[in-house]
């Protein structure tokens, strides 16, 4: 049986799910609706699964500290307020906590920054155990403000609809639809922004992003799946977003460190991180000393920008590797020149980390005839288990390039790990299919983990 419980004119409520551990409320019997302060209110996602998203500022007296919530809506109606307006407000249903007792509570939300109390709780959030003495004040436990000061832990941070946004040119792949599903399970909202149809607004006072003749809303994330005949301009998309406040799960510096091969290299060398003997020069009549200084023949030729294995030659002799670095010279490409590394047997280690850490390995294997292993080469794909080392040495490499996700292609030769690439877009579908594990799943998760919900401003700012 629960026990009865007696509440004050006014009282110090929760609200968890939406993020807001302490509210000072009025209580006020006379009125029907609970009511709850909210600006920069912003309806989103489907007739199916209506979201709204707004900013909650609990303190009256710091309106510096913002609390950026979103729920589900459950209705939209015309309330009354105690002056005798009309106004049409949204209408969610959250848990209320008070007292230590917890119940569903339908609240409107409303722009209450003239009153006192940036809570109403109206009769209709009242349970039958629930009395009001309205000559008493704060008969339930006294909170705080000072919980939006403190640094939230993670597993702490309650899980609220978001929403995201997938930088893409391929809406339809694999890898968008299953993080699409994984987000969609989990109640967020996603929309899928071509990277080229995107058009910037730049200035100092408001960054925007305008997309097919309009600015695109605020996001909660954004991930950015940047082809690489798309990099330099989907890093300026991706640099707008960061300038929005928008938490990106690959930021634009790093994306554009791991797709330049020559840099990345020098990074990871930098870290004391295996990788094949690689060499890089501007004349020809380096040559020599170019193959001379990657142990001779076979060599790996490849183009800086080269993926899914397109650009990488192998040159099994001397003869070779120099009429091919020739010819590369003469078409002004910029290219690497690696050892081959032949106790690797045409395969490599594709480690998926997320968050840092490895959640998923897979061996990739060249068919029959070919060295390159990429299943975009007609590799195949199957479960592995890493040595420590080859762990460690994977989260590392995501690490030093400050990427959350990361592909870390390595492969295994007689003096340990070397690493071949470190890729900023990783795709999902053989990682998944060799582990059955939901990698798209982990990845939703790293983005609910890292998504800011109390901002502490030095000034006021707009949603």
């Amino acid at each position: 049986m629960t026990e009865n419980l007696s509440l004050g004119w006014e009282e110090w409520v929760s609200l968890p799910e939406i993020s807001l551990p302490a509210i000072k409320a009025k209580v006020d019997t006379g009125a029907r609706t609970s009511a709850l302060h909210a600006v920069a209110i912003e309806p989103f996602g489907t007739e199916d699964n209506p979201q709204v998203r707004f900013i909650m500022h609990p303190d009256p007296a710091d309106p510096t500290i913002e609390v950026v919530c979103s729920a589900r809506v459950t209705d939209r109606r015309n309330v009354t307020s105690s002056n005798g307006a009309t106004e049409l407000r949204y209408v969610i249903t959250a848990m209320i906590s008070i007292g230590g007792q917890s119940w569903p509570t339908e609240i409107s939300l409303s722009n209450r920054e003239t009153m006192g109390y940036r809570m109403l709780i109206g009769r209709s959030a009242l349970k039958e155990n629930v009395t009001v003495n309205p000559g008493a004040s704060f008969q339930q436990p006294v909170l705080n403000y000072d919980v939006y000061k403190k640094r939230q832990r993670k597993k702490s941070i309650p899980k609220r609809p978001l929403r995201i946004a997938i930088l893409t040119q391929e809406p339809n792949n694999y890898s968008n639809r299953r993080m699409i599903a994984a987000a969609e399970e989990r109640g967020h909202v996603v929309d899928c922004i071509h990277t080229s149809r995107c058009y910037m607004s730049i200035n100092a006072h408001k960054p925007e992003v305008h997309y097919d003749g309009k600015a695109l809303p605020r996001y909660d994330a954004v991930i950015p799946r940047i082809g690489s005949s798309m990099t330099f301009y989907g890093m300026a998309v991706v640099r707008q977003f960061e300038a929005m406040g928008v938490y990106c799960l690959n930021n634009a510096a790093p994306i554009g460190a791991s797709r330049d091969k020559l840099l990345a290299h020098q990074v990871l060398a930098a870290h004391r991180l295996g990788m094949p003997m690689t060499a890089f020069a501007k004349s020809s009549h380096d040559t020599k000393g170019i193959l001379d200084l990657v142990g001779g023949a076979p060599v790996v030729v490849k183009l800086l920008e080269s993926t899914q294995g397109k650009g990488v030659v192998l040159a099994g002799t001397r003869k070779t590797a120099s009429a091919l670095i020739d010819a590369f010279r003469g078409l002004k490409a910029h290219f690497l020149v690696q050892e081959f590394v032949k106790e690797a047997g045409g395969s490599d280690l594709r480690c998926f980390i997320v968050g840092g850490k490895v959640v998923g390995a897979m061996m990739r294997t060249a068919q029959a005839g070919e060295f390159r292993s990429n299943v975009h080469q007609g590799g195949s794909v199957s479960k592995v288990r890493l040595t420590k080392e080859e762990r460690r040495t994977a989260i590392k490499a995501a690490r030093v390039l400050k990427l959350n996700v990361a592909g870390v292609d390595i492969l295994r030769s007689d003096t340990g790990p070397k690493i071949l690439e470190v890729n900023s877009s990783p795709g999902l579908e053989g990682i998944e299919k060799a582990t059955g594990k939901d990698i798209a799943g982990a990845i939703i998760e790293c983005i609910e983990a890292n998504v800011p919900t109390v901002f502490k401003l030095r000034k006021s700012r707009s949603l």
